[in-house]
């Protein structure tokens, strides 16, 4: 009868979240939001990696680990996002022109893939990703010089729904804001660079809320294989990190022109590469290569 009920309670939901790994959540919301004021970046590289550890030893099902973390990191965006944009949009640097014609291409590329693709590529291969995606990021931030402005203007409606489709795609596939491609892409178009900062801010929105949307619907059978999912969502590690992240980040924002952020930013970068090596050893076990 005893494992009865809980079997029940855990297809409810109802079993209770451990202490410390509630507060290890906490800790890393804190620790990924004050990184994410100081060097001006998101948190969905460093977020996902550490996500999917804390999931395992957790034992969440290793079919879902990946697929989790990905999607917990890109739903705290939601948040995050918000408070960014605000704080962009106070400076006016925000054009909401492009805002509004690349949304739709943002949604239909998150939509697209979080409710699709996303739930069809196996945990490997996700895991494998995932980890080149991170090393490749932390490559950039040791050798990126600030983008230089290119010789073209931005394309027409059609062109930047394309742009926004495979932005959105993308970022839903690694849990990410877009900045990494849209940042890049606006300043190529003449864009100020503060001012396509700004707007890629209002772009991470649309962005989150897609590819959450198409989260929760391939992963909607998940809530009976494990407790406190919504989708592929976990949501208690989702409301802890945007707790500790949203009061963090601002503190790290302040503290951008105390520190020296050339030093830190090589930290951060062996750090990701790390993360990376982390969820490369998580594909590996997933490919069979290493035992579980």
């Amino acid at each position: 009868m005893g494992s009865r009920d809980s079997g029940v309670r855990r297809q409810a939901g109802l079993i209770p979240v451990d202490f410390m790994l509630l507060v290890a959540f906490l800790v890393l919301g804190g620790v990924v939001g004050f990184a994410a004021g100081l060097l001006g970046i998101g948190g969905g590289m460093a977020l996902a990696p550490i996500l999917a550890l804390l999931f395992a030893h957790q034992q969440m099902p290793a079919e879902v680990n990946v697929h989790a973390a990905i999607a917990t990191s890109m739903a705290t965006i939601l948040f995050t996002s918000v408070s960014s944009l605000m704080a962009h949009q106070a400076k006016g640097n925000v054009i909401w022109s492009i805002v509004y014609t690349m949304a739709p291409g943002l949604i239909a590329g998150g939509l697209l893939v979080g409710g699709g693709l996303f739930a069809l590529i196996d945990t490997g291969w996700l895991a494998l990703f995932f980890a080149i995606f991170v090393a490749y990021n932390a490559v950039r931030m040791l050798t990126r010089k600030p983008p230089v402005a290119g010789t073209g203007a931005l394309p027409g409606p059609v062109g930047l729904f394309g742009v926004g489709l495979g932005i959105g795609g993308l970022s839903g596939m690694v849990g990410a804001g877009g900045a990494f491609l849209s940042v890049p892409f606006m300043v190529k178009k003449h864009v100020p660079i503060h001012r396509a900062i700004g707007t890629s801010a209002a772009l991470g929105f649309p962005i989150a809320l897609a590819s959450c949307v198409g989260y929760i619907y391939s992963g909607w059978g998940l809530a009976t294989a494990f407790p406190h999912m919504v989708g592929y969502i976990y949501w208690p590690a989702l409301l802890a990190i945007v707790c500790t992240s949203m009061a963090t980040a601002p503190l790290g924002a302040r503290m951008s022109s105390r520190l020296p952020v050339a030093t830190i930013k090589r930290i951060f970068a062996f750090i990701l590469f790390v993360l990376a090596a982390s969820m490369a050893w998580e594909a590996a076990k997933a490919f069979g290569f290493i035992a579980r």
